[in-house]
């Protein structure tokens, strides 16, 4: 009999998220979103991440300002002088 473990699921600190800096890629936004990297990819080529998504050649970047967004956190952009 085979036992299945189940995933361990990270959970990611608004820190950690502010710390990431202007784009991070997208197994690392998926992670923070909650939902796993074949869901991602799955997402991404289907032009429905729930984030925008920039892709290069093979590669997907998430810019880190609509994640931050779409989670609540980090308030204001850094590029307007207080």
């Amino acid at each position: 009999m085979t036992v299945k473990k189940a995933a361990i699921r990270r959970r990611w600190t608004e820190s950690e998220v502010l710390a990431l800096g202007v784009q991070t890629d997208l197994v690392t936004a998926s992670e923070i979103l909650g939902f796993s990297r074949s869901k991602a990819y799955q997402l991404a080529r289907a032009g429905e991440f729930p984030v925008p998504v920039i892709r290069t050649g093979g590669q997907y970047t998430v810019p880190t300002a609509p994640l931050r967004a779409a989670l609540g956190i980090g308030g204001g952009s850094s590029l307007v002088p207080a």
